[in-house]
């Protein structure tokens, strides 16, 4: 089901914005973007693009990859002692923690039958459209990865080049390409505790100190505003 009469869903600028106000656990919050990508893929979905953005459960997402990883067993125990729970994300990347104080979202692309993939292309487009909603607000952000980030990347969004506020992850199928990623509203100690346990037992080194907040570099920023600067930015390309 791509959405549920409880969240809110409207066309803007030319994409399907899905609101969810439905609360999932971890598992059925993936799921539900598996689903949209492949409703888009089949053709279900009239628009070209969707946005969903929704407050998860507390999660420990982590990749097929960290799942085969010797310490993988270890790093769901740590995960369930901190209350959050561990799940394989349907995208790539590094293990990242989240809760109800974050903003989730998944953007959606249909692919033209027959084009390439360019997952790079993906990524710098909507890694613009974050920094053009975060600046928007009056955030510093900027394209680029933080020395000891978690989930690194070249195309992470990072406030004043000095921490990590938006990691980002893809799934591509024939005809739809998802990406997802999430922004941290609070104070994230909690995150930086369940994940420095999951890192540890996964032997992968990380610089606690780089996991950023729009809180931190924003006093009193309501969700609504990180939401509707979200929205305006990424259904609008």
């Amino acid at each position: 089901m791509v959405s549920t009469p409880s969240d809110s869903a409207r066309s803007s600028g030319g994409a399907l914005v899905v609101r969810q106000s439905e609360r999932l656990d971890a598992e059925a919050d993936l799921a539900r973007s598996v689903e949209l990508l492949r409703a888009v893929a089949a053709g279900s979905i009239a628009e070209d693009r969707v946005v969903r953005l929704y407050a998860p459960a507390p999660t420990v997402a982590m990749s097929r990859r960290e799942s085969r990883l010797p310490g993988f067993e270890t790093a769901q125990g740590v995960s369930h002692v901190h209350g959050f729970a561990p799940v394989i994300r349907p995208t790539g990347g590094r293990a990242v923690a989240y809760d109800e104080s974050c903003v989730v979202f998944d953007i959606v692309a249909r692919e033209p039958a027959g084009a390439s993939i360019d997952q790079a292309r993906f990524f710098r487009e909507i890694g613009d459209s974050l920094v053009t909603a975060l600046r928007g607000i009056g955030v510093d952000a900027r394209v680029g990865d933080v020395p000891g980030e978690y989930c690194p990347g070249e195309f992470s969004i990072n406030a004043r080049g000095r921490v990590k506020l938006i990691g980002t992850s893809q799934r591509a199928v024939r005809g739809a390409r998802l990406l997802s990623g999430m922004l941290p509203l609070g104070d994230v100690a909690q995150l930086v505790d369940v994940l420095a346990g999951v890192n540890a037992a996964l032997d992968l080194d990380w610089d606690a100190t780089t996991f950023g907040s729009l809180a931190a570099e924003l006093r009193g920023v309501r969700r609504a505003t990180a939401e509707d600067a979200l929205v305006t930015a990424l259904a609008a390309r």
